[in-house]
């Protein structure tokens, strides 16, 4: 037995070796028992991995409890059975639930069992979360490392490459990333699927290499030290690992490259066997027993914060655009950002080679230091926010709403499960980004989030609207997603003449607000579109004063308050407008909630996109579509057989 754990600058004794070979022996006896129960689950990638988690969580985590991210959390079996070997998670709970309704111990790596950073189980995924990790020690000029682990299948990833390339860029020095080079992935070998180039991937990112035998423990300490010592650049090991490792007839197949046990459960006879060679003897036990008296760190209790809680920070004043002013959401939203970056150094701003489109440069040039360039790689922008934001940051990530909605839609549904804490902002949604036609015009980006639990959506109606809902997303815990179209528009304001959303407006999610007040037909509008609503009902004043035109303006196509349901009630006509297309909007979600609120209406109609668009300048596609001012005042005069 040893008398303390072995210090980086040293070799491993042979106490610790032996050690080692226990703490390993017994965890392959849990990951095999929980396959066997469950019937179901990854053993071999979870056996091949193995190796390096056991040297990692036992002589370094356990005194410094730096983040790891399992970017294949299909090795769930290995995770849990060294958190299960440390005493950090129930061993016989983690055997007998695995993958079994109402257990935490699910399929893949899950933040409901503590130790557990950030779930995964898209691959790709968890590089980019771990990248946020090591940025915000990065930020807080910490000297702590953050760990990684990633299959050398899943390296084919466009995800991985994007990760890959940003942390080489920055020359993220306190990231440390282990490949899993079993060569085998789920359906043959990786020399079949794919013939990648582990190594020469990840120089050509600037990354350092270091090769190693993945099983040999001595070999796997010395990397890690070799690791620490590096201060110029990332650092990846390359484990050269063997699917199966330590489980004979499992190891056989994946020697010769056979994928069988990739994810598939041995049967209940062949686990049996496995089991009883992997028996701990007496004096093995009590090795095991006399390491977790080293133990300093035990993680603390995972936190899923509710959403829309509130947030400590200063928000600070509002800018206010006066009646005159004609200027864009997205302007407003990046002098917003600005002011509050330069009240708050947890607020961050993250782009995507955009931040003069997406007007994050106005954080830029105030406070550089709390901006993130992230290249034209939106999935790790997105990722990588979620990592940040299960810190202390409170990450702001922009791109246009075609690409945030689709290509990083994954990475934004993983961050919905995580309970993150992300403030995705888009811009150029809608036909409002005119020339750059339908390939940038994101009309389906709402349904892409609209069935995300933990993630709210909101939509500006004016630059002041857009600066007081940016405060309160900030100060509001949960993922959002905001939309917003690139033209300039005016301010909203009282027939009077003062703003609706002056400095003593409140925004709260879901607040709908009366624009105008009328008795018999009632416009909804979300967002940015209202000024076309506007100019509908003054048009109509003056030619059908009969028609009484209430308008309300939407924040949030996935809740309505009563203001809007209360003027259905009253006028039962009623015309939805959106900068969207209409199939999956916001006229279809209320079209539901006055389904749900029995709620009986005389006419219904929904505005908005029916097919994609060409290039055009916003007004000529608006007219188009039939949703500029002409195109709603059509469709009020026809409920009224006015046409």
């Amino acid at each position: 037995m040893f008398t303390q754990l072995p210090k980086l600058t040293e070799s491993l004794s042979q106490n610790h070796l032996n050690f080692l070979q226990a703490f390993t022996k017994s965890c392959r006896k849990t990951i095999i028992e929980t396959v066997k129960n469950s019937q179901s689950g990854h053993p071999g990638g979870s056996l091949s991995t193995l190796d390096y988690l056991a040297v990692l969580y036992t002589f370094i985590l356990s005194q410094t409890g730096e983040k790891i991210v399992i970017s294949n959390g299909h090795i769930s079996p290995a995770v849990y059975s060294v958190l299960a070997e440390m005493g950090y998670a129930d061993k016989e709970a983690i055997i007998n639930t695995f993958r079994k309704f109402g257990s935490i111990y699910e399929g893949h790596v899950t933040r409901y069992v503590d130790g557990i950073f950030y779930g995964t189980g898209p691959l790709g995924v968890g590089v980019s979360a771990a990248t946020g990790f090591a940025m915000a020690e990065k930020l807080k000029k910490s000297s702590a490392k953050t760990f990684a682990t990633v299959g050398d299948g899943e390296m084919q990833e466009g995800q991985v490459y994007e990760m890959l390339q940003f942390c080489g860029h920055h020359k993220l020095n306190n990231i440390i990333l282990f490949v899993d080079y079993n060569r085998v992935q789920l359906t043959a070998s990786l020399k079949e699927i794919q013939d990648i180039n582990v190594k020469e991937i990840l120089k050509s990112a600037n990354w350092k290499t270091i090769e190693i035998d993945g099983h040999d423990h001595q070999a796997i300490w010395k990397a890690l030290e070799e690791a620490h010592k590096e201060t110029s650049c990332p650092v990846a090991i390359i484990g050269e690992t063997i699917m199966g490792k330590g489980v004979e007839f499992m190891e056989n197949e994946g020697r010769n490259l056979i994928p069988k046990w990739h994810g598939a459960p041995p049967s209940i006879e062949d686990a049996d066997k496995a089991i009883e060679t992997l028996q701990l003897s007496e004096e093995e036990k009590t090795l095991i027993e006399n390491f977790k008296k080293f133990i300093k760190w035990h993680p603390e209790k995972n936190i899923f914060q509710k959403s829309l809680s509130e947030v400590k920070i200063n928000s600070g004043n509002p800018i206010v655009y006066g009646k005159d002013d004609l200027t864009d959401c997205r302007s407003a939203y990046g002098k917003t950002l600005a002011d509050l970056a330069k009240n708050n150094p947890q607020i961050l701003g993250l782009s995507a080679d955009l931040k003069s489109s997406v007007m994050t440069k106005f954080l830029y040039e105030t406070t550089p230091n709390q901006y993130i360039e992230c290249g034209i790689c939106e999935q790790h922008m997105v990722s990588m926010s979620g990592g940040l934001s299960l810190t202390e940051y409170i990450p702001f990530c922009s791109t246009f709403g075609a690409f945030m909605s689709s290509r990083a839609k994954d990475q934004a549904r993983v961050n919905d499960i995580n309970h993150c804490n992300v403030k995705m902002v888009a811009t150029h949604c809608g036909l409002s980004v005119g020339e750059d036609g339908p390939t940038h015009q994101a009309i389906d980006d709402i349904g892409s989030f609209l069935g995300m639990y933990e993630t709210m959506i909101v939509e500006p109606s004016d630059p002041n609207q857009t600066d007081k809902i940016i405060r309160y997303i900030a100060s509001h815990y949960g993922n959002f997603y905001v939309r917003m179209g690139r033209h300039k528009i005016p301010t909203l304001t009282k027939e009077s003449g003062e703003l609706i959303y002056d400095e003593n407006y409140k925004y709260e999610y879901g607040k709908c607000d009366i624009v105008r007040e009328g008795s018999s037909i009632t416009i909804a509008c979300l967002g940015a579109i209202t000024c076309e609503a506007l100019k509908a009902r003054e048009n109509l004043q003056k030619t059908h004063p009969e028609i009484s035109v209430e308008i309300i303006s939407v924040s949030s196509p996935k809740q309505f308050d009563d203001t809007l349901l209360n003027s259905i009630r009253k006028t039962k006509k009623i015309i939805t407008v959106e900068d969207h297309n209409i199939h999956s909007g916001f006229g279809s979600q209320l079209a539901k909630t006055l389904l749900t609120e029995n709620i009986k209406v005389d006419s219904f109609e929904m505005l908005g996109t029916t097919h994609y668009e060409l290039s055009g300048t916003p007004q000529s596609l608006y007219k188009n579509a039939g949703i500029d001012a002409e195109g709603i005042e059509k469709a009020c005069l026809k409920h009224y057989d006015l046409q």
